[in-house]
This record gives C-alpha cells, structure tokens and sequence, in this order.
C-alpha cells in the first residue's frame, strides 16, 4: 500500500509545473504523477454512497450515457476543497497566457481561486460543481463541456479514484476548423490527474493562433466498475 505524507497542497506546489506547461502547450493536457494514495482515493471514493450532494444524475435519463455522477454540496469535504485551492493557482498564469494568444486580456483570470469564485457570485453561480463519477459494465460519458454559466475557467481536472475495470478510457476530442477531428485517449494510474481545457486551446497556424474546441468523455466499460474524481473550478448557476 502506497502512503504520502506531505499535504496535498505539498503535493500540488512540487509539481513540475514547467513540464505541464509544456504539455498543455503542445497537446492540450497534461497528466501529473500520483498524488493520491491508497487510502486517500479509497475514502473518497466512499463518499459516492456516503458524501453530501446537491444533484445526483442518472446520465441514460438525459441521454448523456450510462452511469451516474454526483455534484457535492457546500462545504465540499475537505480533500475536495483543498485540491480545488492548490491547483488554481498554478494553472491561472497558463489561462491568461492562453487568454492573451487568442486576442483576449492578458490578466483575465485573478491569481487566487476565491476571487473566481467571487465572480461566479457576482454572476449568480453559486452551486458546487466537483462531482464524483461511478461506471458499471456498459457505462460510458458522452463527450461534453463542462461551463454552467458565464464565468468558466478554461481548465478543469479529474483522477480514478478506485476500480478494477477494463474500457473506461479519458476521451478528448480536439475539433479542429477545416480539418478532421483528433481524439486523445487517456488513462492515467489510480491517483494521478489529467488537467484538460474546458472548452478550448490556442493552437499555433500561419497567421497566428486559433482556437481549437475540446469536448471530452469517458469510452465504454467493458468489465468492472470505475469511479472518478471531477473537479472543476468554477460554479453553477
């Protein structure tokens, strides 16, 4: 059994931010080493039956796939919360630089993750939007973007918190203008992080940058079950 003992917000700072960089740059995610241990994904993956939720949806009823996921209700348990705050703030400065590619301001994102969250207020976004996700055989997530009103931070991340499972692939979609779409996909160990555009990258063309769309889902489960951490910085409305 794996055991970290420094603070995940330790875990986040040491990061080899230049790398991830590099990789959001050149491919659009980037994925980070386990930062999770055994015993940290296994109680968070217990709150799916045992947390405090403010929206559960069956995703078959509204045609988003199979299986189900859960929205967590304030005050977000505190593993959540922590991640939520230590990560933003690295990924900020990567957001206004993708910002001001694509003709937009250069400091459209404040350095701290409260004042995000002071502007989904102001904007009347005010649901918590982390979610835990779980996947039976046959279970899959239509491709999607997740922005829930008019403020969005332009990167979100998720992890697998527990499963033994076949299938169940991180799918994301790069749709491309005048060319034929691209598909990563992705699956990460138990415990380390994707962090993906929420709905868009900057990519270099020869009269500057474009964007490119990102929509991303989850492939079919073809055995076992898989349940995933989502964590997304912005509120709902």
């Amino acid at each position: 059994m794996t055991t970290l003992t420094s603070t995940l917000t330790d875990r986040v700072d040491t990061l080899d931010w230049g790398t991830a960089r590099d990789q959001l740059d050149a491919r659009g995610f980037a994925v980070t080493p386990t930062l999770l241990d055994d015993a940290e994904r296994a109680a968070l993956a217990d709150l799916f039956d045992g947390g405090r939720f403010r929206s559960t949806i069956d995703m078959a009823r509204h045609r988003f796939g199979d299986g189900r996921y859960r929205y967590f209700d304030h005050p977000l348990p505190d593993a959540i919360a922590e991640l939520r705050a230590a990560f933003y703030p690295h990924l900020a400065p990567i957001a206004n630089d993708w910002s001001a590619l694509l003709g937009g301001a250069p400091d459209a994102f404040p350095p701290g993750h409260e004042a995000l969250l002071e502007r989904c207020r102001a904007a009347g976004q005010t649901r918590p939007t982390p979610l835990i996700l779980r996947y039976g055989e046959g279970d899959w997530n239509a491709l999607h973007q997740d922005l829930y009103g008019d403020v969005f931070f332009p990167f979100q991340i998720v992890t697998v918190l527990a499963g033994d499972y076949e299938g169940g692939e991180f799918v994301l979609l790069e749709q491309r203008p005048r060319a034929q779409s691209r598909a990563h996909v992705v699956r990460p160990a138990p415990g380390a992080f994707v962090i993906f555009p929420t709905q868009h990258r900057p990519q270099a063309g020869k009269r500057g940058y474009h964007r490119i769309g990102l929509r991303h889902g989850v492939s079919t489960v073809t055995s076992g079950s898989r349940t995933a951490l989502g964590i997304i910085f912005h509120d709902a409305r």
